[in-house]
């Protein structure tokens, strides 16, 4: 945690994950963030929740025995990407949203391993699951990337492309084919509240890097709204442009500015399936792009709202953005650790680059940053 002048003002020093994505600091400085690395898994064991001083309150590993590196079992949560608190939507402060400590129920990202014939017929994929748990441990919803692929609109070439499994990661012996690498409640917002039941707070944001797919998920597993993977085939969709390999697709909370609109951090890099092509020999990745964008679009309209880029700005992966009370947006240029804030018109008010943080691995590289409240 860092003030805005760039000084470390605290550090918590027991997290350590492959892939678990956000930390978050809530009320009286309780953290809740993923530990226990387990390459080649990009997922972690668990969610650990601690106070100010790191004594550890609570914490979430009871999902599946996996086997570790050195042959032993132990159980896991699977955990990758992303978590959200039922009472904290998007996982940010607003007027509305903030989160108690305790009570909660928690969504978590995490992988199932499975053969699943409609997707591919010979291959073990590394599927996205999506899992609610009581704040006792208790699984209370559920849903499953794969038993879902006749909803994502893929065309036949990308099917034929899918069942092909390309991204197929000997490493790990899976097929990680949607790559889902956020998951946020919709949370309160205006638009249910006018009767468009597509956005109902307890409904689900999903964002999959790979297929450039951004949708809701409802309650009883059904896709309700969805963006992508092919942005052609409106005026509104062409006016957006091709959104590729995004990350952190939320709706921005109630109380702020653009309240009901998404948010998503347009990467760029390649992503999508289809066709073979020159720059897409086995038909993954065939669309492609040098530079990145952060999009807030109208989710009804699909009107595109406002829109920040620039000549150099360009993050392969990770990274994200936050709209905040004045405004403005935070914006997380992740994988060179470059964190800035914009007005509406572009103009860069605050920066802010992390160290290089050396280890066996040196980086400085930062999942996702959040503005935290003076009080």
């Amino acid at each position: 945690m860092i003030d805005m002048n760039g000084n470390v003002v605290k550090r918590w020093d027991d997290y350590n994950s492959s892939a678990g994505g956000p930390a978050r600091v809530f009320p009286g400085g309780v953290v809740v963030g993923a530990a226990g690395a387990n390459p080649p898994r990009q997922e972690s064991l668990e969610l650990v929740q601690r106070d100010f001083n790191g004594n550890v309150l609570w914490r979430l590993d009871h999902n599946q025995q996996i086997e570790t590196r050195d042959g032993k079992m132990v159980w896991s949560l699977r955990q990758h990407h992303d978590w959200q608190r039922e009472d904290f939507p998007a996982g940010y402060y607003s007027p509305g949203a903030t989160p108690g400590i305790e009570g909660s129920n928690t969504l978590v990202l995490t992988h199932t391993n499975h053969v699943q014939p409609k997707v591919a017929a010979n291959a073990t994929l590394e599927d996205d699951r999506m899992i609610e748990l009581s704040w006792e441990g208790k699984i209370v919803w559920e849903w499953v990337a794969s038993d879902h692929i006749d909803e994502f609109h893929f065309d036949k070439d990308a099917r034929k492309t899918i069942a092909s499994t390309p991204g197929f990661n000997a490493a790990r012996g899976a097929f990680d084919w949607m790559h889902i690498n956020s998951a946020t409640y919709v949370g309160p917002n205006h638009w249910y509240d006018e009767g468009d039941t597509r956005f109902a707070p307890n409904n689900v944001v999903i964002s999959s890097r790979e297929a450039s797919i951004i949708a809701i998920v409802a309650r009883d597993a059904s896709i309700v709204w969805q963006l992508g993977p092919d942005y052609s085939g409106s005026p509104e969709l062409r006016e957006i442009r091709q959104v590729i390999g995004q990350h952190h697709s939320h709706v921005i909370p109630k109380g702020l500015p653009g309240a009901g609109d998404f948010m998503v951090f347009d990467n760029g890099g390649p992503s999508g399936y289809g066709s073979p092509s020159p720059i897409a020999l086995n038909g993954q990745g065939i669309y492609a792009r040098a530079t990145s964008r952060v999009l807030e679009i109208n989710p009804v309209t699909l009107k595109l709202i406002w829109s920040y880029t620039a000549p150099t700005f360009f993050a392969t992966n990770i990274s994200g953005a936050q709209r905040l009370p004045n405004g403005n947006t935070l914006i997380t240029e992740g994988p060179g650790g470059r964190l800035f804030e914009v007005t509406q018109d572009g103009t860069i008010v605050w920066e802010y680059i992390f160290p290089v943080f050396t280890g066996p691995r040196s980086s400085n590289s930062v999942y996702r940053a959040y503005r935290l409240p003076y009080a």
